[in-house]
């Protein structure tokens, strides 16, 4: 599982990268939120799930594991397209907000996974 988190990870990096690198060479700072958020959800967070599993989980490969791995990835990719959506002024807030706060919810029950793994890892040990 760790590898499949810091491949992401470093994808979302390119990602986010790529549009920051766009958004100063245009000087149009609209998509400053989207960019925060593919940085931060997307490569920290996906990093970080990487560093775990491989630190701490053992890179187990469970179904709660692999879960939470499409958790994530599902909910961050639906709220990073829906930012772009809307800071990009491409589809109107009312049109987004339900599928804003459904992939945050998303990306949310991901952490608490995450949490529940840590916690099923400690009572194995002790």
């Amino acid at each position: 599982m760790d590898r499949k988190f810091i491949l992401t990870a470093f994808g979302y990096a390119i990602l986010g990268l790529a549009l920051g690198i766009h958004m100063a060479a245009s000087k149009n700072h609209g998509q400053f939120v989207t960019h925060a958020h593919i940085m931060l959800v997307g490569f920290v967070l996906s990093f970080i799930y990487g560093l775990c599993h491989k630190l701490w989980l053992n890179n187990s490969q469970t179904k709660l594991s692999i879960l939470q791995f499409y958790i994530h990835q599902v909910g961050s990719v639906v709220l990073l397209i829906g930012l772009f959506l809307l800071y990009g002024q491409f589809v109107a807030l009312e049109v987004l907000d339900p599928v804003l706060a459904l992939a945050s919810i998303t990306v949310f029950v991901g952490v608490i996974l995450m949490k529940i793994e840590f916690i099923r890892c400690t009572r194995k040990k002790g």
